[in-house]
């Protein structure tokens, strides 16, 4: 009996004695745990990585602590061909993600090889506007013969949260670089281990025309493409002096501008055709009667981008390649 007792006794203190290493343990696996859980749920591995290849980056990802790259990615040159390919283009694209999403298609690509153009997709996510593309335009010095305008909000002089980032923070390019940085290291751990991240959207971008490709889990609310007839004078006139005195005065002088306005949930195409009427440029939106819709009540869905743009080429088409002929014709 009384070896049983010693027994039992020399078990308690081993128990005794363990037991900060038994709760160290558990504290490092539950941090360890955690830290995984935040990784998958808010970093760069909420997103696969399946979109990467020499064209392409990750512009943004859906995770709330990674969101956007492309708006300091572009700010700071830290992919810098991409600079280099938007000054080199003959057809400019500028507007937000509705004009991104909208002429990332097959369409585009192969009007534009027919053409032996080259083109760039500069538009934002954020519903960017002018100020940033003002911005940038300044920097990239553009070649372009041909401005391609999405009207939607381009002209409205707000500072978006990225651009308020850029623009306020001295801290905005090392967090950008950051973002950089664990792209390199996102890249190769969710191709090869694809399990270990998670599915949130994520969009990458072509360095060489801008165009997105998506991939992931968006928030779907598929909706049927509506139009609103209403003009709003006071949008018209804000947006027709910011646009004539303002931008086109400046960075499109003696080049063809063509306003378009990508179709969503209720578009503005009243205020679209005055803004167009107001600044003496020609408007070009297709309106296809049936079948198009956004998969999030914003965006539209790829089927329905792929008619758009092919429509928008039929109607706009002559008009961009008599104007780079007019330009190629002009004496330097």
């Amino acid at each position: 009996m009384r070896m049983r007792s010693t027994t039992w006794a020399k078990a308690w203190e081993g128990l005794l004695a363990s037991r900060p290493t038994i709760y160290i343990c558990v504290i490092l696996v539950t941090a360890l745990v955690s830290y995984a859980y935040w990784l998958r749920t808010y970093s760069i591995f909420s997103c696969q990585a399946d979109g990467y290849n020499t064209d392409r980056y990750l512009a943004y990802c859906h995770g709330a602590s990674y969101a956007d790259y492309e708006h300091g990615a572009f700010d700071f040159d830290l992919e810098p061909s991409v600079q280099k390919f938007a000054r080199n283009a003959d057809v400019l694209f500028l507007g937000n993600s509705r004009l991104q999403v909208a002429f990332s298609t097959v369409a585009t690509a192969d009007w534009f090889s027919a053409a032996s153009a080259r083109y760039y997709l500069m538009g934002f996510t954020y519903f960017e506007n002018v100020i940033f593309a003002e911005r940038l335009l300044r920097r990239v010095r553009p070649r372009a013969r041909v401005y391609v305008i999405n009207v939607d909000d381009f002209f409205d002089r707000s500072e978006t949260e990225p651009v308020k980032t850029i623009l306020h923070d001295p801290e905005a390019r090392k967090r950008y670089e950051s973002k950089r940085f664990w792209q390199r290291v996102h890249e190769p751990i969710c191709k090869r281990f694809a399990a270990l991240c998670g599915v949130k959207w994520v969009i990458f971008r072509s360095r060489e025309t801008g165009a997105y490709y998506m991939e992931g889990a968006a928030e779907q609310k598929i909706t049927p493409v509506s139009y609103n007839q209403v003009i709003n004078q006071d949008v018209v006139n804000r947006y027709s002096t910011a646009a004539e005195i303002e931008f086109l005065s400046h960075f499109t002088q003696g080049k063809c501008v063509i306003l378009t306005m990508v179709p969503f949930v209720g578009t503005e195409i009243g205020n679209a055709n005055a803004i167009a009427e107001g600044v003496g440029a020609k408007l070009v939106a297709p309106e296809i009667p049936e079948g198009l819709q956004t998969f999030d009540g914003s965006h539209l869905d790829q089927p329905s981008a792929q008619r758009w743009s092919q429509a928008f080429f039929q109607a706009a088409g002559s008009k961009i390649r008599s104007c780079l002929e007019e330009q190629d014709a002009a004496p330097s």
